[in-house]
């Protein structure tokens, strides 16, 4: 497995579940991947189909998740767990405006959405920093002194701090022009909600529509050259409004956005400052299963920094 996509995972376990252990992590792990395949394919409930195998991975999945939702309720009532510690937790301690609390399972599928939504397509976007990392020596070099300057500021053993990821601006511009080219969500579907004319097409309330995101961010009008990979369009107010969409828009849009961002940059600092890259497949096509990723894992050699 690629890197970003182990990466993305355990960190998702840990902040929603508190869920660390590699044994526990791996038992979930292949029934994740096998859902995340299913979600997006022909819905044909046979033995041996992507969607068949995705709906027993989920039953699996949901039964671990109902295990650990349990003995974290035991832990909370014997004080051995925080009520602040984890999402999990605080959706175990939080009542509704009515004072309901919501019962296991619709928690088991809070917490499932959240395992896709947080894994998925952070691994996607950081699987393709790293391809255009290693394809731009110029986009890593201006990379590499932005985070080595935050590193240099840190004394020995030193986390980031919240103030340090606000000083990755080009970091992040090197990431939402990555996500321009290849957004980890491809589009939506959504529902007309009212009867509308679109570039001379009549749309019926009622209907069901697809926005596609990577039509979107190709358009030359809003993204001159648009296949050119330039960073520097997203300084200062950066893209008009919903013309930039790998999160969405409006009041829909992803509310993992910024938890996605935190977790790039971190990943992206930690890369950097101890690597140089070398990708080693140089044509390697990229497929869409149901988010883009490199068809051969995108194999890259890498080198540590000299001291």
């Amino acid at each position: 497995m690629f890197v970003p996509l182990r990466y993305t995972f355990l960190l998702a376990c840990r902040l929603f579940m508190s869920v660390e252990d590699g044994k526990d992590v791996e038992k979930i792990e292949g029934p994740f991947h096998r859902l995340a395949s299913g979600i997006l394919t022909l819905p044909i409930d046979l033995p041996g189909t992507a969607f068949n195998k995705g709906i027993k991975a989920s039953k699996f999945i949901r039964n671990e998740l109902l295990r650990i939702i349990k003995q974290r309720k035991v832990e909370l009532g014997e004080g051995k767990a925080s009520p602040t510690q984890d999402i999990l937790s605080h959706m175990l301690l939080t009542p509704d405006e009515d004072g309901h609390y919501m019962n296991e399972m619709d928690i088991a599928d809070k917490i499932l959405g959240l395992l896709i939504g947080g894994h998925d397509t952070a691994s996607a976007a950081c699987t393709f920093i790293v391809k255009y990392l290693a394809e731009l020596p110029h986009v890593y070099d201006q990379v590499y002194k932005e985070q080595t300057e935050i590193a240099k500021s840190k004394s020995e053993g030193e986390l980031l701090t919240w103030d340090d990821v606000q000083k990755m601006r080009y970091s992040w511009n090197v990431a939402c022009e990555v996500m321009r080219l290849d957004p980890p969500l491809q589009g939506s579907f959504r529902e007309a909600i009212t009867d509308f004319i679109f570039n001379g097409f009549s749309i019926p309330k009622g209907w069901k529509l697809y926005w596609s995101a990577n039509s979107s961010h190709k358009n030359p009008e809003y993204f001159p050259e648009p296949q050119k990979f330039d960073p520097s369009r997203f300084e200062g107010k950066g893209p008009a409004p919903y013309t930039y969409v790998p999160f969405g828009g409006g009041p829909r849009m992803c509310p993992g956005k910024e938890y996605a961002r935190l977790e790039i940059l971190v990943f992206m600092h930690n890369l950097v400052k101890r690597f140089k890259l070398q990708k080693l497949i140089q044509d390697e096509k990229i497929i869409v299963d149901p988010v883009p990723r490199p068809a051969k894992g995108l194999p890259v050699r890498l080198y540590p920094h000299k001291a």
